[in-house]
């Protein structure tokens, strides 16, 4: 999310946020009188640009029909309040200096081509015996010559930057930064700057909170509508030019009301910063920001995305064509992307809570990875089965018990089998999506709250494993680990672009328990009996791993990585157990998938190393009625 404040418009930087697909707020908007015909005239150029804003918080209506002349939408932008009313008082500094007698604070002062604030403020000062003054010069710049002036004039100061303990004059020079607000405190009145020459005026609402009398130019164009309501509620004393600023400046003092009254108007108008915040998070949560590549490594990669395009498109039109079905209800459990989306505990959960129902679930699955001489292999829920001749994700799904498995790139004569050799009544497709050549019931797609869309880009540029419009053959959505992120509404929306209908589950991954591999110990998820460890895995989406570790409160000496379905070989195991006992670890930690995947040995490779793995569970909003879709 980018946010950006009053009129800080820049067309280059608006473009290429919203190009990563992050979202603009604009806040405390404005469009000043001197611009604003020019912008209203330039409407070509920057109505495009006033386009991108997801937000426009306008300060007033009159703004906001600026910014609307201007080009940006009437539905974007809205009247968001002046975020100043919000500012919270500064404490006031301890100055010895200004105690006894009144004092008047010259606040901002500035200078134009024809003259300086400066000088009117030290000729009122003269006319004004019995008064103290604290003079701050708007721009630090400007400090030494403003010092000068008051040399010139014979008037004795202290400069705050300089002021020792018993320093005593009638005159401060404020020229630091940071202190003026609060020495808001202590003013009988204020005169704000910028208001007697052409700048526009100052913020007059911070000496309003502290109820004080306050006086003015005649030039408050940047803050019109502020200055409006003062002066409808008598709260502010305005003069027409410097003659007038002595005389002012007494009169607002006796004017006890005064102050009151510029407090009552400040607080009035209180409310600004909740309008942009509450915009702010409405924005945040409907922006998907993604991962773009360079121009040049996008245009090496865009020629094999249009070839894997085209070949999806005829596998799909001829597996469509050459489509069967099978007896039993067929519900397809996929996603859209390549990698992984937390598919296996939700295929293993769906086929709990058939079993528990009275089917005989049965799940179809590749069996990415194998190495088998038997095409088709049909196993009875708990089957023992080589991991060489299943692959890894049929070994959890095994492990369970919870269901047969067929396993086979033929999905459709492995269902066959599944039907008549182990009389399943239910079919569960493993990755089914893309799979058409099987007919199903019912379209389960999961989509990766920490990687949603695959950078809407297909293979290579991106993760799409199809064009964004297959979304619409979905009959059921899941958002799996939708409990990582706050972005959950902005994937509904994105999924609602494709497909208005279908109905949108959220799921969360459960730490279960650990259990030591060698051992079948058991541990709870949240005590684990170590304190040293390494953990490992390979995984399409490592990320869900490691923040389980960080949900219990694990910190890992270190973490490894390997690729998606990785068959450990005796070396790489080795290697885990030099870098756990260099690092004086106890234990290595890794996840049901991975040790599958390990080869023979493990226990004596990586001794003394205890190896647990992470029993995991998953957890669906509105479960009941998910669960009730699956038996259709």
């Amino acid at each position: 999310l980018l946010v950006v404040a009053e009129t800080e418009i820049w067309p280059n930087l608006f473009r290429e946020t919203k190009r990563t697909g992050a979202g603009i707020v604009m806040v405390n908007g404005r469009i000043s009188d001197r611009t604003s015909g020019r912008y209203s005239a330039l409407r070509l150029f920057f109505g495009p640009v006033l386009r991108y804003p997801d937000r426009i918080l306008a300060q007033t209506a009159d703004l906001r029909e600026r910014f609307l002349r201007a080009g940006a939408p009437a539905d974007r932008a809205i009247v968001g309040g002046n975020l100043k009313y919000d500012s919270a008082p500064a404490p006031a500094p301890e100055i010895p200096l200004l105690a006894g007698g009144k004092v008047w604070i010259a606040a901002s002062t500035s200078a134009d081509d024809r003259s300086a604030e400066e000088d009117a403020v030290i000729e009122a000062f003269r006319k004004m015996p019995g008064w103290k003054l604290v003079l701050a010069p708007r721009k630090p710049e400007r400090f030494e010559e403003v010092a000068r002036k008051l040399e010139n004039a014979g008037i004795g100061f202290v400069r705050r930057s300089r002021m020792e303990d018993g320093s005593t004059a009638n005159v401060l020079l404020l020229d630091t930064i940071g202190e003026l607000s609060g020495l808001f405190a202590v003013a009988d009145v204020v005169f704000v700057g910028g208001t007697l020459v052409a700048r526009g005026g100052h913020n007059i609402l911070e000496p309003a909170y502290f109820g004080k009398p306050i006086v003015i130019g005649p030039h408050m164009e940047n803050f019109r509508e502020i200055a409006e309501d003062f002066r409808a509620a008598g709260a502010v004393r305005e003069i027409r030019d410097s003659s007038e600023l002595a005389s002012a400046v007494i009169q607002a003092a006796a004017d006890r009301e005064m102050g009151n009254r510029a407090r009552t108007c400040a607080d009035a108008k209180r409310g600004a910063v909740a309008i942009a915040a509450d915009e702010i998070r409405a924005v945040y949560e409907r922006s998907l920001p993604r991962y773009r590549r360079s121009l040049p490594g996008w245009l090496w990669l865009w020629p094999f995305a249009q070839v894997w395009k085209i070949g999806g498109r005829r596998r799909r039109a001829k597996d469509l064509r050459n489509q069967r079905r099978l007896a039993t209800r067929v519900i397809s459990i996929g996603n859209i992307t390549v990698g992984g989306t937390g598919k296996t505990p939700l295929v293993v959960r769906a086929a709990q809570h058939l079993q528990e129902n009275g089917f005989r679930p049965g799940v179809l699955t590749r069996g990415y990875g194998r190495r088998s001489p038997h095409e088709l292999l049909t196993l009875a829920p708990g089957a023992e089965a080589s991991v060489t001749h299943t692959g890894d994700e049929p070994q959890v799904l095994l492990r369970s018990g919870v269901a047969a498995v067929g396993i086979g790139a033929d999905r459709y004569k492995v269902g066959l089998l599944l039907e008549q050799r182990l009389n399943v009544d239910i079919i569960l497709l493993d990755d089914g999506f893309q799979h058409l050549r099987l007919a199903r019931d019912l379209d389960i797609v999961l989509i990766d709250a920490l990687k949603p869309f695959g950078e809407y880009e297909l293979v290579p540029l991106g993760r799409l494993r199809e064009p964004m419009e297959a979304l619409a053959r979905a009959s059921v959505f899941v958002i799996t680990r939708a409990d990582t992120v706050s972005t959950t509404a902005a994937i509904e929306a994105t999924l609602r672009q494709y497909n208005p209908h279908a109905p949108i589950f959220r799921s969360r991954v459960v730490p279960l328990e650990w259990v030591s591999a060698f051992t079948e110990e058991r541990y709870p998820a949240g005590a684990l009996p170590f304190d040293r460890t390494v953990a490992f895995c390979g995984l399409g989406n490592p990320r869900s791993f490691w923040q389980s570790l960080r949900e219990l409160g694990i910190s890992t000496l270190d973490s490894i990585e390997y690729g998606d379905h990785h068959q450990y070989t005796p070396r790489e195991v080795r290697r885990l157990g030099l870098l756990g006992r260099g690092m004086r670890a106890e234990a290595l930690l890794t996840t049901e998938k991975d040790l599958v995947n390990l080869c023979e040995h493990t226990e004596q490779v990586i001794a003394p190393l205890k190896l647990l793995w992470l029993r995991i569970g998953v957890e669906i909003e509105n479960e009941s009625e998910f669960l009730k879709l699956l038996a259709g």
